[in-house]
């Protein structure tokens, strides 16, 4: 099916899903009311969905619908289980499938995977038990300051830096109020990018973003990301070429280790010359500020024609699923 289906003359309906039921559902649902506004009506019959409330809804239409565009973020959202759910339903999705949604929302299992695939990642160590959380183990083997850091989750919500030893602890019960498991990561300071990628088997990176916070802000967080005016993104980068090249590429790597397909947005940070990966994001934001817009934009495309092709690569797994049965 194409975006327009010529045969019945009728438009492509799209559930859009956003919202939720994580620590993200405000920013789900900003990106879903963007998206919304922007689809063509000309082409798309468009059904919004909850998942905090519709799901019972969404299974019972699920038989009038062609595609879905999820438009959501953290657990339930990103984890793979909507992704699941939609599998089950025969609802083709933009995104990524259950097991690289779940693979890119556990950063601690992301980093195994990266380093599989010869990725460069800052040193960490995880850890499973708060009693096991030994500040001067931790300290020792990755210096001052740290980064703590929930394992699962997005827009660094629970996340500290930490830049002396009576912090510590404090980071780590922040940290586990958020997740069972935590990861304590070495800071590196220096260029903060992050580099979009389209596609299902052909895939292509976008030009590169990098990403300035106010002053006043230790990190890119959840208040910086979202709050307009508040952090600097320049697209493109300025960088040199070389390294533009390097975080493409590793875009493109991040994209394929984790078994990513449709879009993704990888973080990055330049210290010195080379770059280093922090996660992958496996439905980037697509709010008026989200920087998988600003990157397309700069490819020559606009928030509506980006728009087209998220539903068209959702349509191609369409074709797949049509193909395997």
């Amino acid at each position: 099916m194409s975006i327009t289906d010529e045969k019945n003359n009728r438009k492509v309906t799209v559930a859009l899903i956003s919202g939720g039921t994580s620590g993200e559902r405000e920013i789900s649902l900003r990106g879903g009311d963007k998206v919304a506004l922007e689809l063509d009506g000309a082409k798309y019959h468009i059904v919004r969905y909850d998942p905090a409330t519709d799901l019972a809804k969404l299974a019972a239409e699920s038989g009038s619908i062609d595609a879905a565009l999820l438009i959501l973020h953290g657990i339930n959202g990103e984890d793979g289980t909507i992704q699941g759910f939609l599998d089950l339903l025969g609802i083709p999705y933009q995104c990524t499938g259950v097991l690289g949604s779940a693979i890119a929302m556990n950063k601690l299992i992301s980093k195994l995977f990266y380093e599989q695939a010869g990725i460069s990642v800052p040193a960490y160590i995880g850890i499973r038990n708060i009693a096991d959380a030994d500040a001067e183990k931790c300290i020792k083997y990755l210096g001052l300051p740290l980064v703590v850091k929930p394992a699962s989750g997005g827009s660094s919500i629970g996340m500290t830096i930490v830049r002396n030893r009576d912090a510590f602890s404090r980071a780590i019960e922040t940290a586990f109020s958020h997740d069972d498991t935590v990861i304590v990561e070495q800071y590196l300071s220096g260029t903060e990018i992050t580099g979009g990628v389209l596609g299902n088997t052909d895939i292509e990176a976008l030009p590169i973003v990098e990403i300035i916070p106010a002053s006043g802000y230790d990190f890119f967080d959840y208040t910086a990301k979202y709050t307009p005016g508040e952090t600097l993104e320049i697209c493109p980068a300025r960088i040199s070429d070389s390294l533009t090249e390097n975080a493409r590429t590793l875009a493109l790597e991040s994209h394929k280790a984790l078994f990513c397909s449709g879009c993704s947005r990888t973080d990055m940070i330049i210290q010195g010359d080379r770059i280093y990966v922090l996660e992958t994001n496996t439905i980037p934001g697509m709010t008026a500020n989200s920087l998988l817009p600003l990157a397309a934009g700069k490819a020559g495309m606009t928030y509506s024609q980006l728009l087209d092709r998220l539903v068209q690569l959702a349509l191609e797994k369409s074709k797949k699923m049509i193909t395997r049965t």
